[in-house]
């Protein structure tokens, strides 16, 4: 259980028996016992972490906190030190809850990557331990297992997702003499890999490489509390010094601080925030870090990657070619094939098709080729869908290759009759999300880092109006960059693969889009569970309203205590009394917070 939780239960406990001893007419040296026995059990723990936190340099607002319960102590007023124990400790418990993350980055990405590695031998497959596998070994990587380390094809052919690591959105051939990285996820066939490194040098361990360095590296960042503490605990002190030398009263002394004590600071901002984080829990935006919620609205710079955040992250089917036929019927006998294949590029054939009601032709004669792409017989003809590559450039005139996404080349009857083009399309809302980011959250810069090609990259930062573009770039890359605007304005980073997760922990804010990876959702301080990025619009909005909030709740208490500070400085108030003035101040500043939670449901811009 957490340790200022124990100390809050227990001063609360010993805070009611001492007064029930009271009401039954105890003495006072058994009814004030158990206040005592709170007051320093637990009241030095908090002191002796105070002090710690002064010698680190951490000068915050429950300072005042600390000298209450010290002044308390030596003056005889256990009562009120323990209420003060209570309101600290009750605060800080509040804030650890807030503050908890559910796992560690590195655990993530340490349970993803691959632990045996299937090598080998001149008649048999043994499983080994990745750290033994040396360069030169040749590997075996089975259906739908993630590739152990770096290396090159010799035999077999399949498709790999690599969208974590790389950007790219496409599953990607592999075939002998193709390059495959540790951490992708292989298709539907085997594949046999000679190692070109050890598992330490390869993509993926360098990438947790740098995560650990980026999380070393990160600095800590004030909060609204400690920020408004600074102003705040000197003005308290001088009121409380000086009542005490106006009157000669060390007990005045005591009653300033005691009303002094900062819990609209240490106990209303925390309540803001979880009713922020319920709030936004319930729209799918889950907050991982609670930092995230004071700091996204006054980001300056937006850096996202391309695919799966601004783009849909699949292959879409963007136009037709057709020589001789109508794009239907090009559609039908394409369609008619590509249902017996597995190809990347089926999906999208099969549900332009679907989606144009277009009914599929029987087909005999089915093959695949490795290279050479798919054919069969559809109604008496030869269809093939295949590749440029596969084709004599005499039989493509008139289809000119394109200079970004992909293509099929669909044959009939040994004539080339038609292209499909495929292309990775922008979200509906995208182009809207980006230019209204300038006018209505003052972003001044907006990002578009991919590792994904640099045509794919370049066309889409010109159908969203987006200017800085970086294609191309390895996770390496994205976390310098990153770090580099990060050291000129507040960034947040937008981003959903594993190879996204360094730069998401190096940015100012850092938000992963949609539940793909555990590592990048860890990496992360807030996760959009749903691909829209109109739940990035609200958590803009949710982060702007929580300051508002909560600095209303926060400056309006400390006004309030400021005003109590002056009574009690005037004799009008003993500790306790303050104590107890101070906590009805609690009360207004915690029941305002709590409207942090009820934000209504269109806390969004119109995109």
């Amino acid at each position: 259980m957490n340790l200022n939780l124990i100390i809050a239960a227990c001063s609360l406990v010993a805070i009611a028996i001492t007064l029930i001893f009271n009401v039954a007419g105890y003495p006072n040296t058994i009814s004030q016992l158990p206040v005592l026995i709170a007051l320093v059990g637990g009241g030095a723990l908090l002191v002796l972490r105070l002090v710690r936190g002064l010698f680190a340099g951490q000068f915050g607002s429950d300072l005042l906190a600390g000298v209450s319960i010290v002044t308390s102590l030596a003056l005889e007023e256990y009562l009120a030190g323990a209420l003060v124990v209570l309101m600290l400790s009750g605060g800080e418990a509040l804030e650890d809850y807030a503050m908890r993350r559910a796992s560690s980055v590195l655990d993530a990405l340490a349970k993803r990557m691959p632990a045996i590695a299937h090598r080998r031998n001149k008649v048999s497959m043994v499983d080994i331990a990745v750290q033994d596998v040396r360069a030169g070994d040749e590997l075996i990587v089975l259906p739908h297992e993630l590739c152990p380390v770096d290396g090159i094809v010799i035999e077999g052919h399949s498709a790999m997702d690599e969208s974590y690591l790389t950007g790219e959105p496409y599953r990607i051939s592999k075939t002998p003499g193709s390059e495959v990285i540790s951490g992708a996820i292989n298709g539907e066939s085997p594949l046999v890999i000679r190692a070109a490194r050890e598992a330490k040098d390869s993509r993926y361990v360098k990438i947790m490489q740098v995560m650990d360095e980026t999380r070393q590296r990160r600095p800590r960042m004030r909060r609204i509390a400690d920020t408004l503490g600074i102003i705040y605990t000197p003005i308290a002190l001088l009121l409380a010094l000086a009542a005490w030398g106006y009157s000669d009263e060390p007990r005045r002394f005591l009653s300033v601080l005691v009303v002094a004590t900062p819990c609209p600071l240490i106990i209303a901002i925390p309540v803001a925030i979880l009713g922020a984080i319920s709030w936004c829990a319930k729209r799918g935006i889950i907050i991982k870090d609670p930092l995230v919620l004071e700091r996204a609205h006054k980001c300056e710079v937006l850096i996202t990657d391309k695919t799966g955040t601004l783009t849909i992250g699949e292959p879409v089917l963007e136009s037709i070619q057709t020589k001789g036929l109508s794009e239907d019927e090009l559609l039908q006998y394409a369609a008619s094939l590509e249902q017996y294949s597995r190809h990347p590029l089926a999906s999208p054939v099969l549900a332009r098709a679907a989606a144009r009601n277009i009914v599929t032709l029987p087909v005999t004669e089915v093959s695949e080729i490795p290279g050479q792409g798919l054919s069969g017989m559809v109604q008496g003809k030869r269809v093939m869908i295949t590749g440029r590559r596969a084709l004599e450039p005499a039989l493509l005139e008139g289809f000119e290759a394109p200079s970004s996404g992909l293509e099929c080349i669909v044959v009939l009857d040994w004539h080339v009759t038609g292209v499909l083009h495929f292309r990775d399309q922008a979200r509906p809302d995208s182009r809207q999300f980006v230019s209204h980011l300038g006018p209505r959250h003052n972003f001044k810069d907006i990002i578009l880092l991919s590792g994904d090609r640099d045509q794919e990259v370049q066309h889409l930062a010109e159908q969203l109006g987006i200017s800085r573009v970086y294609a191309g770039r390895s996770p390496e890359d994205k976390v310098s960059i990153t770090r580099d605007e990060t050291t000129r304005a507040q960034t947040l980073f937008l981003g959903d693969g594993v190879n996204d997760a360094p730069a998401l922990s190096a940015a100012t804010v850092g938000v992963a889009f949609g539940p793909r990876s555990d590592i990048t959702s860890e990496a992360a301080g807030a996760v959009i569970l749903e691909p829209s990025l109109r739940k990035v619009d609200q958590l803009l909005h949710v982060s702007a309203r929580l300051r508002r909030v909560a600095l209303q709740s926060a400056v309006g208490g400390m006004a309030c205590s400021i005003v109590g500070m002056f009574f009690a400085g005037l004799g009008f108030l003993t500790p306790v009394w303050g104590a107890v003035l101070q906590e009805g101040i609690d009360l207004f500043a915690v029941l305002n917070a709590l409207r942090a939670a009820s934000m209504g449901s269109a806390e969004s811009d119109d995109m």
